[in-house]
């Protein structure tokens, strides 16, 4: 039948994810100005306009210390020019073939002037950056939080050079919003896909049954067993 036929090729269209992916849920704080002591921070940004970022993030083997989750290395990120009160995600999507383990964590700037520590880490990253990054710019309101993904090397090998130096993940980072604070954006044309495929499903099974049902079918087998 030409439209089994035609639903055989549509399952070509599915689309290819990657299967390593973590990830965090917020809310998108009030507008704020940029702080003086934020300012002059060189990191990469994502917003909506730009919402992902494939970068090499470096890793290393987490060491436990004395009441202390183990950890690897911090890279920090900038969230700018989000829409107050909606609901995004943030995914660090990496290869199966790079064995790490992440964690991310969201921060807002009143947050992150209140930590000494934190606010630390954030220049002492930005401080080290090889690349070129412009500062964030001028002093006016935006909805803006920072995020720290925490990245460590997860395998083992009889390698000596590779467990003293493992080398830097590639990952994409992903700003993803969601379509009334309820379904992530980038899950339309998937939810579309499931749900064409669902109606073909449903017109292919009404058009079988009614071919069963016409008789034909017990008919032909009859004649064979005569």
């Amino acid at each position: 039948m030409k439209l089994v036929r035609y639903l055989s090729l549509f399952a070509y269209l599915a689309i290819h994810v990657l299967a390593n992916t973590e990830k965090t849920i917020f809310i998108a704080p009030p507008q704020r100005s940029i702080s003086e002591q934020l300012a002059h921070l060189k990191l990469h940004a994502l917003n909506p306009a730009s919402s992902s970022l494939r970068a090499a993030l470096p890793v290393a083997f987490p060491i436990a210390e004395a009441n202390k989750q183990a950890q690897g290395v911090q890279s920090w990120y900038l969230l700018s020019n989000l829409n107050p009160g909606q609901r995004y995600e943030v995914r660090v999507c990496w290869a199966a073939t790079q064995p790490t383990t992440f964690w991310i964590d969201t921060f807002d700037t009143t947050t992150l002037l209140d930590d000494k520590e934190l606010l630390g880490q954030v220049n002492e990253f930005s401080q080290r950056q090889l690349q070129t990054v412009p500062p964030l710019g001028e002093n006016h309101p935006s909805s803006v939080l920072l995020i720290r993904i925490i990245s460590a090397a997860d395998f083992y090998s009889t390698n000596a050079s590779l467990m003293l130096n493992p080398p830097p993940v590639d990952v994409d980072i992903i700003l993803d919003p969601f379509i009334g604070n309820i379904f992530p954006k980038s899950l339309v044309p998937t939810a579309a896909y499931i749900v064409i495929l669902a109606i073909g499903s449903w017109l292919v099974s009404g058009a079988v049954w009614k071919y069963l049902s016409t008789g034909r079918f017990v008919e032909g087998n009859k004649a064979h067993a005569d």
